[in-house]
């Protein structure tokens, strides 16, 4: 009688630990983020003529954090539990940036 080697089931959590890190990785050997900011960043710059930019830093950020909160928004089915710690932030911090970008009331 020979043994065969029994599947252990993948939980959902280590499912998704695993895509998670997989996405890491793709992301981490495409630049795919780091490039669009970089890209965007160089023709912002471009466009300035020379002039020196204001607040730069609260405007990537505005414009990063609205597509973020819809996207994990959208992802949790509008959980805001799931999302916050998605995003590793507290419940209630998500909740003000939502009502600050007015996707919820």
């Amino acid at each position: 009688m020979t043994k065969r080697a029994q599947k252990k089931p993948t939980s959902p959590i280590s499912k998704n630990n695993s895509q998670s890190s997989q996405s890491l990785q793709t992301t981490q050997i495409n630049g795919s983020l780091k490039n669009s900011t970089t890209i965007a960043l160089e023709q912002y710059f471009k466009m300035l003529n020379g002039h020196t930019p204001c607040n730069l830093y609260k405007l990537v950020i505005e414009e990063v954090e609205l597509p973020l909160m819809k996207a994990v928004m959208d992802y949790t089915k509008q959980n805001q539990t799931q999302a916050a710690a998605i995003l590793g932030i507290n419940r209630s911090t998500l909740r003000k940036k939502l009502k600050a970008f007015d996707l919820i009331q």
